[in-house]
């Protein structure tokens, strides 16, 4: 990102507010009250005793994907309302991998106009950068599954909605780029959808809708009579009743499953197991399919995942079998419940028949790991830099 700069603050304001991004952004009549105390205080001792031109270093502690545009467009809307001109010289671009401790960006301007913005443009890099490596990662295990980003309802608000669904749309390019992945191909809610291409957000039904159509396949044909234009995917363990409801789906709609158009989608808690399988039908299920993911050395949340209760990788194997046996090798099915990186990885090792996968659990796990931080290392021309952070000196 080169310099911006606005000539009419007034104007540029005006048209900030005026821009789709400002709705979702902090204005900048809002920034002292959502800043940090002591930018502002320094901002008022800078405007008294004389501004400079400084630059800040952005770095994190751990790796990341860089996932810089929404920090960079807000500065660059800021930059235009107050009629400056920042300078940012970008280290790693969109989607490139950041080790621990790398400046990721350099930022330069007047240190009136950028000492009260670091607080916002920090909360828009660290979270993202951390989501975009999760998405990746779970994207480059499982390149043959398609992911849809169900993040949304774990998010704070729509500022966090828009950073999560923008992070994953970012890891799962790199991911694409990298291993020729599917990955991400869109999301819940309509208004992220652009960052995956797609005009509007994606899913059929929750478990509400089988509690209140009584049945399974009751709620598959009150969605299809309302949707008929859609392909169709329906939830089947709201009654404990995978196995059976999926076949019952299938054969209620025969057409969709040959069209390819017929999904299922187990959910099913942890805390039990799927139709027709148990500790020990699991460890059979995998041998029969993936006998070398369960004879190295695993971990105990390994182990859950390929053979424990919910969404395993047995079950998955499970009920493949079953609808493979009724007939049905054209009905697809969709995964979700807890599927993070961990979570794909071992999915990967035990090569699940997975085509989509809907999940939240790319946004971080560790808050404390998205924690981004901002220094300034030169002062009116003159580096400088708090003593042991010289390794962020621009060379």
């Amino acid at each position: 990102m080169g310099t911006v700069k606005s000539s009419d603050p007034k104007a540029a304001n005006a048209e900030v507010a005026k821009s789709p991004e400002a709705e979702s952004h902090p204005r900048v009549d809002e920034i002292s009250a959502l800043t940090d105390t002591y930018f502002n205080k320094t901002r008022a001792i800078v405007g008294k005793f004389g501004d400079t031109k400084v630059t800040y270093a952005v770095f994190m502690r751990r790796p990341v994907i860089s996932a810089p545009r929404l920090a960079l467009d807000w500065l660059k809307a800021v930059a235009a309302a107050r009629g400056a001109s920042f300078d940012i010289d970008l280290r790693f671009d969109e989607g490139r991998w950041v080790g621990a401790g790398e400046p990721m960006m350099y930022i330069s301007g007047p240190f009136h106009d950028l000492v009260d913005l670091e607080t916002l443009y920090l909360q828009k890099i660290g979270a993202a950068c951390v989501a975009a490596y999760n998405a990746a990662a779970m994207c480059v295990d499982l390149p043959n599954v398609a992911f849809m980003a169900f993040d949304a309802r774990h998010c704070t608000g729509p500022d966090m909605a828009e950073m999560m669904a923008y992070a994953a749309s970012v890891g799962s390019a790199r991911a694409r780029r990298k291993v020729g992945a599917i990955g991400f191909v869109g999301n819940a809610t309509d208004a992220t959808a652009h960052f995956f291409d797609q005009q509007c957000g994606l899913g059929t039904m929750p478990h509400a809708l089988i509690g209140y159509a009584g049945s399974t396949v009751r709620a598959a044909e009150m969605f299809q009579e309302t949707h008929p234009e859609e392909p169709l995917t329906v939830l089947v363990d709201y009654f404990g009743r995978e196995v059976s409801d999926s076949l019952e789906v299938c054969r209620r709609f025969p057409d969709l499953v040959k069209e390819g158009k017929l999904s299922v989608r187990l959910d099913t808690p942890g805390g039990r197991y799927i139709e027709g399988i148990d500790p020990s039908e699991s460890y059979a299920v995998l041998e029969r399919h993936a006998p070398d993911a369960i004879r190295g050395y695993r971990t105990e949340g390994e182990l859950r995942h390929l053979i424990g209760g919910g969404v395993s990788a047995a079950a998955i194997w499970h009920l493949r079998e079953r609808l493979d046996a009724g007939g049905f090798e054209g009905a697809k099915i969709v995964a979700s419940s807890g599927f993070g990186p961990e979570k794909c990885k071992v999915m990967a090792a035990a090569d699940v028949p997975i085509d989509a996968i809907g999940t939240g659990s790319f946004l971080p796990n560790d808050w404390q790991e998205t924690y981004a931080t901002s220094d300034i290392v030169e002062y009116g021309g003159t580096k400088r830099v708090k003593v042991g952070r010289e390794f962020l000196l621009r060379r």
